[in-house]
């Protein structure tokens, strides 16, 4: 290949890795809010065909980058009470912890175990923080149809420094509303581990939101569907909620 050739062909690649990281951020900017809080209906349902029941409630405080977020399992009784915070940074992974009622404990989640799964859904630990998009390269690797809908796809790798357990990740982007349809996440091996469909999408105060999301894990061969109720942005909140004294002071 001619040095022309070569120098067109990384242009190329540049501009496409501009234009994947462009449409990522626009896709963050546009779910942008100060605050969000939404109860959560779980059907986890194993490889063997048995299905349980969960449900919990979400509050997040901030957007992309430097926002917290708790997770509260209201039912079934069992696992009410149990509570994951969830601190996100620009820079590096989130900060995690969780407390269990009923022993009285809070731990906090160690980076070597965010593959692990969070209490019985196919959700991981690392699935509930945010991507944030500067500790991710991104390329447009093609466009493609989900749900009927025209998609960007783009595949995105951790840089160095982000500690994840997935070698790399691939998410369609809806072009209509820019909302993520769909995200592909793979092992070293190039084995999809993971996929998460989003659909039922719902504009709420302005925001397109998926409200009916499933988490399907490929090896154990289950699916958890997470269906969204009760959802609103910009809420009043405050800081104080989101600290591990916080989790041990709401039962």
């Amino acid at each position: 290949m001619s040095r022309v050739l070569l120098l067109a062909a990384a242009v190329a690649a540049v501009a496409a890795a501009q234009d994947a990281r462009q449409i990522v951020q626009e896709s963050q900017r546009r779910g942008r809010a100060n605050s969000q809080r939404y109860e959560g209906v779980l059907e986890v349902t194993s490889g063997s065909g048995k299905v349980t029941k969960k449900s919990w409630s979400c509050h997040r405080l901030g957007s992309y980058g430097n926002s917290k977020t708790v997770i509260r399992f209201t039912a079934p009784a069992e696992v009410k009470g149990v509570a994951l915070l969830v601190v996100n940074h620009p820079e590096r992974s989130s900060d995690q912890w969780m407390w269990t009622p009923s022993i009285g404990r809070d731990r906090r989640i160690a980076v070597q175990d965010r593959s692990t799964r969070f209490f019985g859904t196919d959700f991981s630990f690392e699935d509930l923080e945010e991507r944030d998009v500067d500790q991710y390269d991104f390329k447009l690797s093609g466009e493609e149809a989900i749900d009927g809908a025209p998609c960007w796809r783009i595949e995105s790798r951790p840089r160095q420094g982000k500690v994840s357990q997935y070698a790399f990740s691939k998410v369609w982007i809806r072009k209509d509303n820019y909302v993520a349809a769909q995200y592909e996440n793979y092992n070293g091996k190039d084995e999809v581990v993971r996929r998460l469909h989003q659909a039922d999408i719902r504009n709420v105060q302005g925001i397109w939101t998926p409200c009916a999301l499933e988490m399907a894990d490929l090896g154990r061969k289950s699916r958890t569907v997470l269906r969204i109720e009760k959802l609103e942005y910009n809420v009043p909140m405050k800081e104080d909620d989101f600290t591990v004294q916080a989790l041990r002071r709401e039962q």
